[in-house]
């Protein structure tokens, strides 16, 4: 697909005194009535324009792909695509995840990976797998916290972007993490 898939807006730690009301966070299902809000956080997010077929994929994934909400503001999302490897088996690509920049730090982008993993898990899907921007050490410190591993380096992968240069980061759930 196009440039930035598996780009993750990145996570930094908020952890400040204070009181005052904990803001409700939840996640909503991707649909075509609401798309236009992953459309918006991604203009905000990544520097690359998603074509019709990323949005496709998205709402396809049906459970996979979330919009994040802090106080019922739209304020982040992950969105995937379920791919057949050879054999038959099945994986999933984070082609986005993002969280937009005041709202890092919450919590949000752990709850948006957390689900796609127990979604994994209770469906006996054995990878998961992105592209990251060689030069997003933010991003790939906080897929490394999830147990991601780096597992090829993609030279040229972006078209408009610098660098082009991209990491694959795959990470194995279940009884495939043994295996490796």
């Amino acid at each position: 697909m196009g440039a930035g898939e598996g780009e993750a807006a990145g996570s930094k730690d908020k952890s400040g005194g204070g009181g005052g009301v904990v803001a409700r966070t939840s996640l909503d299902g991707l649909r075509d009535k609401n798309v236009m809000q992953l459309k918006k956080l991604n203009t905000a997010l990544f520097p690359v324009r998603y074509n019709d077929k990323y949005y496709q994929d998205a709402i396809a994934s049906k459970d996979f792909s979330k919009l994040a909400y802090y106080s019922d503001i739209c304020v982040g999302a992950i969105a995937c695509r379920l791919e057949k490897k050879e054999g038959g088996a099945v994986c999933v690509y984070i082609m986005t995840l993002g969280v937009l920049a005041p709202y890092r730090g919450l919590g949000l982008g752990t709850k948006l990976l957390n689900h796609v993993f127990d979604l994994c898990a209770k469906q006996n899907i054995p990878e998961i797998y992105l592209h990251v921007q060689t030069n997003n050490d933010d991003a790939i410190a906080f897929y490394k916290k999830f147990g991601f591993e780096i597992t090829e380096t993609i030279y040229q992968y972006y078209k408009n972007i610098t660098p082009p240069d991209c990491h694959v980061l795959t990470k194995f759930i279940g009884q495939a993490a043994t295996k490796k």
